[in-house]
Protein backbone atom coordinates (compact mmCIF):
# COMPACT_ATOMS: atom_id res chain seq x y z
CA UNK A 1 0.00 0.00 0.00
CA UNK A 2 1.11 3.42 -0.73
CA UNK A 3 2.51 6.03 2.10
CA UNK A 4 -0.88 7.93 3.25
CA UNK A 5 -0.90 11.30 1.68
CA UNK A 6 -2.47 12.99 4.87
CA UNK A 7 -1.66 12.41 8.80
CA UNK A 8 -2.47 13.08 11.58
CA UNK A 9 -0.66 12.06 14.74
CA UNK A 10 -2.16 12.62 18.11
CA UNK A 11 -3.62 16.45 17.18
CA UNK A 12 -4.95 18.54 19.71
CA UNK A 13 -5.77 22.20 18.61
CA UNK A 14 -6.67 25.30 20.83
CA UNK A 15 -7.07 28.54 19.08
CA UNK A 16 -5.15 31.81 20.55
CA UNK A 17 -8.43 32.76 21.79
CA UNK A 18 -9.85 30.09 23.01
CA UNK A 19 -9.33 28.58 26.29
CA UNK A 20 -10.95 25.07 25.11
CA UNK A 21 -9.31 23.20 22.41
CA UNK A 22 -11.28 22.59 19.05
CA UNK A 23 -9.71 19.09 18.23
CA UNK A 24 -9.13 16.99 20.90
CA UNK A 25 -6.23 13.92 19.99
CA UNK A 26 -7.19 13.35 16.40
CA UNK A 27 -4.85 10.67 14.57
CA UNK A 28 -5.94 9.75 11.03
CA UNK A 29 -5.04 9.02 7.71
CA UNK A 30 -5.72 9.50 4.08
CA UNK A 31 -4.64 7.69 1.17
CA UNK A 32 -3.64 9.00 -2.11
CA UNK A 33 -6.77 9.13 -4.50
CA UNK A 34 -9.35 8.45 -1.21
CA UNK A 35 -12.82 10.45 -1.33
CA UNK A 36 -13.72 11.43 2.01
CA UNK A 37 -16.60 12.99 3.21
CA UNK A 38 -16.31 15.35 6.93
CA UNK A 39 -19.90 15.48 9.23
CA UNK A 40 -20.73 16.43 12.18
CA UNK A 41 -22.55 19.79 13.73
CA UNK A 42 -21.44 23.29 13.62
CA UNK A 43 -18.33 23.79 16.53
CA UNK A 44 -17.70 19.92 15.94
CA UNK A 45 -14.11 20.51 14.70
CA UNK A 46 -14.89 19.87 10.38
CA UNK A 47 -13.55 23.45 9.27
CA UNK A 48 -10.61 23.67 11.88
CA UNK A 49 -9.91 19.87 10.52
CA UNK A 50 -9.54 21.48 7.03
CA UNK A 51 -7.48 24.43 7.98
CA UNK A 52 -4.99 22.11 8.73
CA UNK A 53 -4.90 20.12 5.93
CA UNK A 54 -4.54 22.89 3.44
CA UNK A 55 -1.94 25.22 6.28
CA UNK A 56 -4.02 27.95 7.61
CA UNK A 57 -3.77 26.85 10.86
CA UNK A 58 -1.43 27.68 11.79
CA UNK A 59 -0.03 29.67 9.63
CA UNK A 60 -3.06 32.14 9.14
CA UNK A 61 -4.96 31.46 12.80
CA UNK A 62 -2.30 31.05 15.24
CA UNK A 63 -3.15 28.52 18.09
CA UNK A 64 -1.16 25.88 20.22
CA UNK A 65 -0.82 22.73 17.96
CA UNK A 66 0.20 19.21 19.94
CA UNK A 67 1.07 16.65 17.66
CA UNK A 68 2.11 16.41 13.97
CA UNK A 69 0.06 16.86 10.71
CA UNK A 70 1.74 15.75 7.55
CA UNK A 71 0.54 16.44 3.52
CA UNK A 72 2.23 15.34 0.59
CA UNK A 73 5.12 14.31 2.68
CA UNK A 74 5.27 17.92 4.43
CA UNK A 75 5.23 18.69 7.64
CA UNK A 76 2.51 21.47 8.31
CA UNK A 77 3.68 23.42 11.03
CA UNK A 78 7.06 23.73 9.49
CA UNK A 79 6.08 24.45 5.99
CA UNK A 80 4.29 27.40 4.27
CA UNK A 81 1.22 28.18 2.95
CA UNK A 82 2.47 28.99 -0.58
CA UNK A 83 4.47 25.70 -0.48
CA UNK A 84 1.21 23.74 0.99
CA UNK A 85 -0.76 25.59 -1.96
CA UNK A 86 0.98 23.82 -4.16
CA UNK A 87 -0.48 20.54 -3.30
CA UNK A 88 -4.23 21.49 -1.89
CA UNK A 89 -6.55 23.33 -3.26
CA UNK A 90 -8.96 24.66 -1.23
CA UNK A 91 -12.67 26.11 -2.30
CA UNK A 92 -13.79 27.86 1.34
CA UNK A 93 -17.07 28.12 3.34
CA UNK A 94 -17.28 31.90 1.94
CA UNK A 95 -16.30 32.52 -1.39
CA UNK A 96 -16.25 36.46 -0.96
CA UNK A 97 -13.48 35.81 1.17
CA UNK A 98 -11.11 34.36 -1.28
CA UNK A 99 -11.80 36.96 -4.60
CA UNK A 100 -8.69 38.70 -5.62
CA UNK A 101 -9.14 39.44 -9.31
CA UNK A 102 -11.56 42.69 -10.83
CA UNK A 103 -13.43 40.10 -12.76
CA UNK A 104 -14.47 36.72 -12.71
CA UNK A 105 -11.64 35.87 -15.37
CA UNK A 106 -9.22 37.15 -13.72
CA UNK A 107 -10.03 35.71 -10.20
CA UNK A 108 -10.10 32.35 -11.91
CA UNK A 109 -6.39 33.13 -13.68
CA UNK A 110 -5.09 34.24 -10.45
CA UNK A 111 -3.08 30.91 -10.00
CA UNK A 112 -2.13 30.79 -13.40
CA UNK A 113 -0.49 34.13 -13.74
CA UNK A 114 1.26 33.49 -10.47
CA UNK A 115 2.87 30.41 -12.29
CA UNK A 116 3.45 32.81 -15.15
CA UNK A 117 1.28 30.99 -17.82
CA UNK A 118 1.57 32.03 -21.16
CA UNK A 119 -1.56 34.02 -22.17
CA UNK A 120 -3.28 31.26 -24.94
CA UNK A 121 -3.12 28.68 -22.67
CA UNK A 122 -4.18 30.95 -19.33
CA UNK A 123 -7.43 32.04 -21.50
CA UNK A 124 -8.23 28.16 -22.88
CA UNK A 125 -7.71 27.46 -18.97
CA UNK A 126 -10.27 30.03 -17.96
CA UNK A 127 -12.52 29.34 -20.88
CA UNK A 128 -12.70 25.18 -20.32
CA UNK A 129 -13.28 25.72 -16.60
CA UNK A 130 -16.05 28.55 -16.62
CA UNK A 131 -18.00 26.58 -19.36
CA UNK A 132 -17.80 23.40 -16.85
CA UNK A 133 -19.00 25.55 -14.13
CA UNK A 134 -21.70 27.50 -16.60
CA UNK A 135 -20.01 30.91 -15.29
CA UNK A 136 -18.89 32.17 -18.57
CA UNK A 137 -21.17 34.64 -19.23
CA UNK A 138 -20.57 36.06 -16.18
CA UNK A 139 -16.48 36.33 -17.03
CA UNK A 140 -16.24 39.93 -17.74
CA UNK A 141 -18.31 40.86 -14.36
CA UNK A 142 -16.48 42.00 -10.86
CA UNK A 143 -16.72 38.46 -8.73
CA UNK A 144 -18.77 40.76 -5.90
CA UNK A 145 -21.37 41.15 -8.43
CA UNK A 146 -22.50 37.64 -8.73
CA UNK A 147 -25.62 35.71 -7.23
CA UNK A 148 -24.20 33.35 -3.93
CA UNK A 149 -24.27 30.23 -5.99
CA UNK A 150 -22.07 32.33 -8.87
CA UNK A 151 -19.65 33.03 -6.63
CA UNK A 152 -19.69 29.90 -5.42
CA UNK A 153 -18.40 28.34 -9.14
CA UNK A 154 -16.08 31.50 -9.52
CA UNK A 155 -14.64 30.62 -6.48
CA UNK A 156 -14.32 26.96 -7.53
CA UNK A 157 -12.96 27.46 -11.17
CA UNK A 158 -10.22 29.12 -9.16
CA UNK A 159 -9.05 26.23 -7.71
CA UNK A 160 -9.96 23.33 -10.03
CA UNK A 161 -7.88 25.39 -12.56
CA UNK A 162 -4.60 23.60 -11.20
CA UNK A 163 -5.54 20.70 -10.79
CA UNK A 164 -3.66 19.84 -7.28
CA UNK A 165 -3.07 16.52 -5.87
CA UNK A 166 -5.48 17.35 -2.75
CA UNK A 167 -8.73 19.17 -3.51
CA UNK A 168 -10.30 20.37 -0.29
CA UNK A 169 -14.14 21.57 -0.42
CA UNK A 170 -15.29 23.36 2.57
CA UNK A 171 -19.65 22.86 1.83
CA UNK A 172 -19.30 23.15 -2.13
CA UNK A 173 -23.19 23.23 -2.20
CA UNK A 174 -23.94 26.09 0.58
CA UNK A 175 -25.12 28.58 -2.11
CA UNK A 176 -25.65 26.35 -4.90
CA UNK A 177 -29.07 25.73 -6.40
CA UNK A 178 -30.15 21.55 -6.27
CA UNK A 179 -29.57 21.57 -9.72
CA UNK A 180 -26.20 23.25 -9.82
CA UNK A 181 -25.52 21.74 -6.58
CA UNK A 182 -26.38 18.33 -8.23
CA UNK A 183 -23.80 18.88 -11.48
CA UNK A 184 -20.88 20.27 -8.72
CA UNK A 185 -21.18 17.15 -7.07
CA UNK A 186 -21.02 15.06 -10.50
CA UNK A 187 -17.99 17.39 -11.36
CA UNK A 188 -16.15 16.87 -8.32
CA UNK A 189 -17.04 12.75 -8.75
CA UNK A 190 -15.62 13.38 -12.30
CA UNK A 191 -12.45 15.08 -11.26
CA UNK A 192 -11.39 12.73 -8.59
CA UNK A 193 -11.68 10.18 -11.44
CA UNK A 194 -9.73 11.57 -14.31
CA UNK A 195 -7.83 13.37 -12.27
CA UNK A 196 -6.93 10.80 -9.60
CA UNK A 197 -7.15 13.60 -6.72
CA UNK A 198 -7.57 12.56 -3.39
CA UNK A 199 -10.58 14.71 -2.57
CA UNK A 200 -11.93 15.79 0.87
CA UNK A 201 -15.37 17.34 1.02
CA UNK A 202 -16.58 19.16 4.50
CA UNK A 203 -20.84 19.71 4.13
CA UNK A 204 -23.80 19.11 6.11
CA UNK A 205 -25.87 18.04 2.52
CA UNK A 206 -24.98 14.47 3.30
CA UNK A 207 -27.94 13.43 1.01
CA UNK A 208 -26.63 15.39 -1.86
CA UNK A 209 -23.04 14.58 -1.29
CA UNK A 210 -23.78 10.83 -1.56
CA UNK A 211 -25.77 11.38 -4.66
CA UNK A 212 -21.95 10.30 -6.09
CA UNK A 213 -19.90 7.35 -4.54
CA UNK A 214 -17.32 8.33 -1.38
CA UNK A 215 -15.00 6.22 0.11
CA UNK A 216 -14.71 6.73 3.77
CA UNK A 217 -17.64 9.58 6.09
CA UNK A 218 -15.55 11.20 8.78
CA UNK A 219 -18.19 11.99 11.51
CA UNK A 220 -16.79 14.86 14.16
CA UNK A 221 -18.39 15.67 16.93
CA UNK A 222 -16.91 17.79 20.27
CA UNK A 223 -13.72 18.09 18.11
CA UNK A 224 -13.28 14.55 17.50
CA UNK A 225 -14.13 11.54 15.53
CA UNK A 226 -16.47 9.51 16.30
CA UNK A 227 -17.12 7.69 13.32
CA UNK A 228 -14.82 6.72 10.10
CA UNK A 229 -16.31 3.99 7.89
CA UNK A 230 -17.97 3.65 4.26
CA UNK A 231 -21.58 5.04 3.55
CA UNK A 232 -23.39 2.27 3.72
CA UNK A 233 -21.95 1.43 7.24
CA UNK A 234 -22.99 4.72 8.48
CA UNK A 235 -26.54 5.00 7.11
CA UNK A 236 -27.30 1.62 8.96
CA UNK A 237 -26.37 3.04 11.98
CA UNK A 238 -27.27 5.02 14.42
CA UNK A 239 -24.38 7.59 14.69
CA UNK A 240 -26.16 10.38 12.64
CA UNK A 241 -29.22 10.71 14.59
CA UNK A 242 -26.84 10.82 17.69
CA UNK A 243 -24.81 13.94 17.04
CA UNK A 244 -27.76 15.86 15.32
CA UNK A 245 -26.97 15.05 11.60
CA UNK A 246 -30.04 14.38 9.22
CA UNK A 247 -30.36 10.78 7.46
CA UNK A 248 -31.21 11.47 3.95
CA UNK A 249 -34.95 11.87 3.16
CA UNK A 250 -35.63 8.42 2.02
CA UNK A 251 -34.42 6.23 4.60
CA UNK A 252 -36.37 8.15 7.08
CA UNK A 253 -39.48 6.86 5.10
CA UNK A 254 -37.77 3.34 5.12
CA UNK A 255 -37.96 3.65 8.45
CA UNK A 256 -41.75 5.09 9.14
CA UNK A 257 -42.53 2.02 6.85
CA UNK A 258 -41.13 -0.38 9.44
CA UNK A 259 -38.19 -1.58 6.78
CA UNK A 260 -35.41 -3.06 8.54
CA UNK A 261 -32.56 -1.29 7.25
CA UNK A 262 -30.22 -3.92 8.65
CA UNK A 263 -31.55 -6.08 5.45
CA UNK A 264 -31.47 -3.43 2.77
CA UNK A 265 -28.94 -3.77 -0.48
CA UNK A 266 -27.73 -0.78 -2.38
CA UNK A 267 -28.72 1.34 1.26
CA UNK A 268 -26.49 4.47 -0.25
CA UNK A 269 -28.52 4.55 -3.51
CA UNK A 270 -32.70 5.68 -3.53
CA UNK A 271 -32.28 4.62 -7.09
CA UNK A 272 -31.09 1.08 -6.19
CA UNK A 273 -32.24 0.36 -2.62
CA UNK A 274 -33.95 -3.12 -2.21
CA UNK A 275 -34.88 -4.44 1.02
CA UNK A 276 -37.78 -7.37 1.18
CA UNK A 277 -41.13 -6.24 0.81
CA UNK A 278 -40.34 -3.08 0.25
CA UNK A 279 -43.35 -1.86 -1.67
CA UNK A 280 -45.23 -3.37 -0.31
CA UNK A 281 -44.11 -1.66 2.85
CA UNK A 282 -44.63 1.82 2.00
CA UNK A 283 -47.48 1.32 -0.09
CA UNK A 284 -49.21 0.31 3.32
CA UNK A 285 -47.29 2.69 5.03
CA UNK A 286 -48.69 5.68 2.77
CA UNK A 287 -52.59 3.99 3.10
CA UNK A 288 -52.72 4.39 6.64
CA UNK A 289 -51.47 8.17 6.80
CA UNK A 290 -54.10 10.71 7.33
CA UNK A 291 -54.84 12.78 3.72
CA UNK A 292 -52.47 16.11 3.86
CA UNK A 293 -55.09 19.40 4.06
CA UNK A 294 -55.27 21.37 0.44
CA UNK A 295 -54.06 25.35 0.81
CA UNK A 296 -56.73 27.89 2.21
CA UNK A 297 -56.30 31.37 0.87
CA UNK A 298 -55.44 34.17 3.58
CA UNK A 299 -56.18 37.46 4.03
CA UNK A 300 -53.43 39.55 1.70
CA UNK A 301 -50.28 41.11 3.96
CA UNK A 302 -48.38 42.25 0.57
CA UNK A 303 -49.97 42.59 -3.04
CA UNK A 304 -47.67 43.09 -5.90
CA UNK A 305 -48.94 44.37 -9.03
CA UNK A 306 -47.55 44.54 -12.54
CA UNK A 307 -44.18 44.55 -11.52
CA UNK A 308 -41.13 45.82 -14.09
CA UNK A 309 -37.64 45.54 -13.19
CA UNK A 310 -34.47 44.79 -14.65
CA UNK A 311 -30.76 46.04 -14.14
CA UNK A 312 -28.53 48.21 -16.54
CA UNK A 313 -27.36 46.29 -19.09
CA UNK A 314 -28.90 43.08 -18.01
CA UNK A 315 -32.06 41.37 -19.43
CA UNK A 316 -35.71 42.06 -17.54
CA UNK A 317 -35.94 39.75 -14.62
CA UNK A 318 -39.36 40.95 -13.95
CA UNK A 319 -42.36 41.77 -16.57
CA UNK A 320 -45.60 42.27 -15.82
CA UNK A 321 -45.21 40.42 -12.22
CA UNK A 322 -47.72 39.67 -9.86
CA UNK A 323 -47.89 37.89 -6.46
CA UNK A 324 -50.06 38.06 -3.30
CA UNK A 325 -48.70 37.03 -0.40
CA UNK A 326 -51.07 36.21 2.49
CA UNK A 327 -51.20 37.51 6.36
CA UNK A 328 -49.51 34.05 8.05
CA UNK A 329 -48.08 32.64 4.82
CA UNK A 330 -44.71 30.87 5.22
CA UNK A 331 -43.48 30.46 1.48
CA UNK A 332 -40.23 29.48 -0.06
CA UNK A 333 -39.07 31.23 -2.93
CA UNK A 334 -36.51 29.08 -5.32
CA UNK A 335 -35.45 29.11 -8.76
CA UNK A 336 -32.15 28.71 -10.37
CA UNK A 337 -28.92 31.25 -9.22
CA UNK A 338 -29.69 34.18 -10.91
CA UNK A 339 -33.13 34.15 -11.87
CA UNK A 340 -34.06 37.14 -9.61
CA UNK A 341 -34.77 35.53 -5.90
CA UNK A 342 -33.04 37.63 -3.63
CA UNK A 343 -33.60 40.93 -6.50
CA UNK A 344 -37.65 40.36 -5.32
CA UNK A 345 -36.82 41.08 -1.76
CA UNK A 346 -34.53 43.93 -2.41
CA UNK A 347 -37.92 45.14 -4.41
CA UNK A 348 -39.92 44.63 -1.38
CA UNK A 349 -37.60 46.45 1.26
CA UNK A 350 -36.64 48.95 -0.79
CA UNK A 351 -33.19 48.74 -1.71
CA UNK A 352 -33.75 48.57 -5.57
CA UNK A 353 -36.92 50.15 -7.16
CA UNK A 354 -39.33 48.84 -10.00
CA UNK A 355 -39.16 50.57 -12.86
CA UNK A 356 -43.54 50.29 -13.08
CA UNK A 357 -45.69 48.30 -10.96
CA UNK A 358 -47.26 48.73 -7.65
CA UNK A 359 -46.31 46.89 -3.74
CA UNK A 360 -48.89 47.46 -1.06
CA UNK A 361 -47.93 46.34 2.26
CA UNK A 362 -51.19 45.77 4.46
CA UNK A 363 -53.13 48.45 1.84
CA UNK A 364 -50.12 51.00 1.76
CA UNK A 365 -48.06 51.52 -1.24
CA UNK A 366 -44.96 51.57 -0.71
CA UNK A 367 -43.61 53.36 -2.90
CA UNK A 368 -43.79 56.37 -0.49
CA UNK A 369 -42.02 54.87 2.13
CA UNK A 370 -38.13 54.78 2.62
CA UNK A 371 -35.96 51.56 3.49
CA UNK A 372 -35.73 52.61 7.14
CA UNK A 373 -39.81 53.00 6.89
CA UNK A 374 -40.14 49.42 5.80
CA UNK A 375 -37.96 47.91 7.94
CA UNK A 376 -39.83 48.50 10.78
CA UNK A 377 -42.24 46.32 8.91
CA UNK A 378 -40.29 44.32 7.10
CA UNK A 379 -36.95 41.96 8.29
CA UNK A 380 -34.88 41.29 6.03
CA UNK A 381 -31.80 38.52 6.80
CA UNK A 382 -29.46 38.85 3.75
CA UNK A 383 -27.59 35.91 2.53
CA UNK A 384 -24.13 37.12 2.76
CA UNK A 385 -23.99 37.73 6.85
CA UNK A 386 -20.66 39.79 6.13
CA UNK A 387 -22.74 42.62 4.37
CA UNK A 388 -24.88 42.75 7.49
CA UNK A 389 -22.77 42.59 10.46
CA UNK A 390 -21.71 46.27 11.54
CA UNK A 391 -20.47 45.83 15.48
CA UNK A 392 -17.71 43.81 16.98
CA UNK A 393 -19.41 41.56 19.30
CA UNK A 394 -21.59 39.49 19.28
CA UNK A 395 -24.38 40.50 21.71
CA UNK A 396 -24.20 44.19 20.52
CA UNK A 397 -24.98 43.54 16.84
CA UNK A 398 -28.10 41.48 18.16
CA UNK A 399 -29.08 44.34 20.50
CA UNK A 400 -28.27 47.27 17.74
CA UNK A 401 -31.56 46.97 16.30
CA UNK A 402 -33.46 47.71 19.58
CA UNK A 403 -31.27 50.29 20.73
CA UNK A 404 -31.76 52.09 17.96
CA UNK A 405 -35.42 51.91 18.20
CA UNK A 406 -34.93 54.06 21.92
CA UNK A 407 -35.53 50.30 24.07
CA UNK A 408 -34.06 50.43 27.45
CA UNK A 409 -30.99 47.62 28.50
CA UNK A 410 -33.48 45.93 31.10
CA UNK A 411 -36.06 45.70 27.78
CA UNK A 412 -33.28 44.72 25.32
CA UNK A 413 -31.77 41.87 27.37
CA UNK A 414 -34.82 38.99 27.82
CA UNK A 415 -35.30 39.68 24.02
CA UNK A 416 -31.77 39.38 22.82
CA UNK A 417 -30.99 36.28 25.33
CA UNK A 418 -33.53 34.83 23.91
CA UNK A 419 -32.71 35.13 19.98
CA UNK A 420 -29.76 33.92 21.06
CA UNK A 421 -30.77 30.89 22.80
CA UNK A 422 -33.13 30.25 19.83
CA UNK A 423 -30.11 30.64 17.39
CA UNK A 424 -27.85 28.09 19.51
CA UNK A 425 -25.47 31.61 20.17
CA UNK A 426 -25.70 32.23 24.08
CA UNK A 427 -22.71 30.36 25.11
CA UNK A 428 -20.72 33.14 22.87
CA UNK A 429 -22.26 35.98 23.29
CA UNK A 430 -19.84 37.88 24.76
CA UNK A 431 -17.00 36.42 21.53
CA UNK A 432 -15.92 38.43 19.05
CA UNK A 433 -17.88 37.91 15.69
CA UNK A 434 -14.77 37.39 14.04
CA UNK A 435 -13.97 34.25 16.09
CA UNK A 436 -17.36 32.66 14.92
CA UNK A 437 -17.56 30.53 11.04
CA UNK A 438 -19.14 31.46 8.43
CA UNK A 439 -22.62 29.75 9.88
CA UNK A 440 -22.43 31.32 12.91
CA UNK A 441 -22.10 34.36 11.90
CA UNK A 442 -24.88 33.84 9.67
CA UNK A 443 -26.66 33.17 13.06
CA UNK A 444 -25.74 36.39 14.27
CA UNK A 445 -27.64 37.81 11.53
CA UNK A 446 -31.05 36.39 12.03
CA UNK A 447 -30.65 36.72 15.93
CA UNK A 448 -30.60 40.40 15.13
CA UNK A 449 -33.89 40.34 13.14
CA UNK A 450 -35.52 37.90 15.09
CA UNK A 451 -35.85 40.35 18.08
CA UNK A 452 -37.79 43.29 15.80
CA UNK A 453 -40.48 40.77 15.65
CA UNK A 454 -41.40 42.23 12.38
CA UNK A 455 -44.56 41.59 10.56
CA UNK A 456 -42.91 40.19 7.62
CA UNK A 457 -39.86 38.52 7.66
CA UNK A 458 -37.78 38.09 4.48
CA UNK A 459 -34.72 34.79 4.68
CA UNK A 460 -32.48 34.67 2.08
CA UNK A 461 -30.91 31.57 2.41
CA UNK A 462 -31.58 31.06 5.97
CA UNK A 463 -30.11 27.40 6.67
CA UNK A 464 -26.99 27.89 4.70
CA UNK A 465 -23.81 26.39 6.61
CA UNK A 466 -26.32 25.06 9.48
CA UNK A 467 -26.37 21.18 11.13
CA UNK A 468 -29.63 19.59 11.27
CA UNK A 469 -29.82 20.40 14.67
CA UNK A 470 -29.45 24.01 14.68
CA UNK A 471 -31.79 23.81 11.29
CA UNK A 472 -34.20 22.34 13.43
CA UNK A 473 -34.21 25.08 16.29
CA UNK A 474 -34.29 27.47 14.24
CA UNK A 475 -36.71 26.70 11.89
CA UNK A 476 -38.89 25.63 14.45
CA UNK A 477 -38.80 28.74 16.25
CA UNK A 478 -39.62 30.44 12.84
CA UNK A 479 -42.61 27.91 12.30
CA UNK A 480 -43.80 29.23 16.04
CA UNK A 481 -43.65 33.16 14.74
CA UNK A 482 -45.46 32.08 12.13
CA UNK A 483 -48.59 30.53 13.80
CA UNK A 484 -48.24 33.25 15.55
CA UNK A 485 -48.98 35.17 12.88
CA UNK A 486 -45.49 36.49 11.19
CA UNK A 487 -45.54 35.81 7.71
CA UNK A 488 -42.56 34.20 6.31
CA UNK A 489 -40.74 34.19 2.76
CA UNK A 490 -38.13 31.60 2.74
CA UNK A 491 -35.79 32.26 -0.09
CA UNK A 492 -34.15 28.83 -0.24
CA UNK A 493 -32.31 26.26 -2.55
CA UNK A 494 -33.13 23.81 0.30
CA UNK A 495 -35.43 21.26 -0.72
CA UNK A 496 -35.88 19.61 2.45
CA UNK A 497 -36.50 23.19 4.24
CA UNK A 498 -39.32 23.94 1.63
CA UNK A 499 -41.28 20.62 1.96
CA UNK A 500 -40.61 20.92 6.05
CA UNK A 501 -42.01 24.13 6.64
CA UNK A 502 -43.09 25.97 3.60
CA UNK A 503 -47.09 26.36 2.99
CA UNK A 504 -46.64 27.57 -0.46
CA UNK A 505 -44.02 27.40 -3.06
CA UNK A 506 -43.45 29.79 -5.35
CA UNK A 507 -40.90 29.39 -8.15
CA UNK A 508 -39.47 31.73 -10.36
CA UNK A 509 -38.34 31.30 -13.80
CA UNK A 510 -36.45 33.75 -16.71
CA UNK A 511 -40.05 34.05 -17.43
CA UNK A 512 -41.14 35.19 -14.12
CA UNK A 513 -43.65 33.25 -12.04
CA UNK A 514 -43.82 29.20 -12.69
CA UNK A 515 -45.84 27.68 -9.89
CA UNK A 516 -47.26 28.58 -7.25
CA UNK A 517 -48.63 25.71 -5.24
CA UNK A 518 -47.47 23.08 -2.20
CA UNK A 519 -43.81 22.26 -2.23
CA UNK A 520 -44.96 18.53 -2.51
CA UNK A 521 -46.95 19.38 -5.84
CA UNK A 522 -43.88 21.61 -7.53
CA UNK A 523 -41.05 19.01 -6.54
CA UNK A 524 -43.57 16.33 -8.27
CA UNK A 525 -44.08 18.36 -11.74
CA UNK A 526 -40.59 17.27 -13.75
CA UNK A 527 -41.14 20.52 -15.84
CA UNK A 528 -41.04 22.99 -13.14
CA UNK A 529 -38.61 20.90 -11.75
CA UNK A 530 -36.42 21.27 -14.60
CA UNK A 531 -37.00 25.10 -15.96
CA UNK A 532 -36.43 26.14 -12.39
CA UNK A 533 -32.87 24.07 -11.64
CA UNK A 534 -34.55 22.66 -8.88
CA UNK A 535 -33.89 18.70 -8.17
CA UNK A 536 -36.26 15.71 -7.73
CA UNK A 537 -36.28 14.82 -3.85
CA UNK A 538 -35.45 10.98 -2.98
CA UNK A 539 -38.90 10.55 -1.66
CA UNK A 540 -39.84 11.60 -5.06
CA UNK A 541 -37.53 8.92 -6.71
CA UNK A 542 -38.78 6.33 -3.89
CA UNK A 543 -42.55 6.94 -4.89
CA UNK A 544 -41.78 6.79 -8.41
CA UNK A 545 -40.05 3.02 -7.80
CA UNK A 546 -42.78 1.77 -6.44
CA UNK A 547 -45.60 3.47 -7.94
CA UNK A 548 -47.02 5.59 -5.70
CA UNK A 549 -48.06 8.86 -6.21
CA UNK A 550 -45.19 11.47 -5.25
CA UNK A 551 -46.72 14.63 -4.21
CA UNK A 552 -48.97 12.60 -1.90
CA UNK A 553 -45.97 10.60 -0.68
CA UNK A 554 -43.71 13.17 -0.11
CA UNK A 555 -46.31 15.29 1.83
CA UNK A 556 -47.45 12.48 4.03
CA UNK A 557 -43.51 11.45 4.90
CA UNK A 558 -43.06 15.43 5.96
CA UNK A 559 -46.17 15.62 8.15
CA UNK A 560 -45.13 12.22 9.71
CA UNK A 561 -41.75 13.38 10.68
CA UNK A 562 -43.12 16.35 11.68
CA UNK A 563 -45.47 14.88 14.18
CA UNK A 564 -43.17 12.65 15.51
CA UNK A 565 -40.85 15.48 16.16
CA UNK A 566 -43.10 17.51 18.35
Amino acid sequence: MAAPLITFDHVTFRYASQSEPTLKDISLTIQPGEKILIVGPSGSGKSTLGSLINGLIPHAFPGDLQGAVTVAGQDVAASDLFQLSLHVGTVLQDPDSQFVGLTVAEDIAFSLENDNTGLPEMRRRVAKWAAKLGISAQLSQPPQALSGGQKQRDAMAGVLIDEGQILLFDEPLASLDPATGKSAMALINQLHQELGATVIIIEHRLEDVLAQPVDRVLVMADGQIVGDMPPADLLRSDLLVKNGLRPPLYLEALRFADVPLAETDHITSVQQVTAPDLGARLRQWAAQEPPIPALTEKPPLLTIRHLDFGYPKGPALYHDFNLTIGTGDMIALVGANGVGKTTLSQLITGFLQPTAGTLEFQGINLAAQSIKERADKIGYIMQDPNQMISKAMIYDEVALGLRLRGLSEAAIAPRVDQALTICGLRPFRKWPISALSYGQKKRVTIAAILVLEPALLILDEPTAGQDWRHYTQMMRFLAGLNTQGITMLLITHDMHLMLEYAQRTIVLGPAGLLKDDTPSAVLSDPAVVAAASLAETSLYTLAQRFQLDPASFTAKVIAHERRRAL
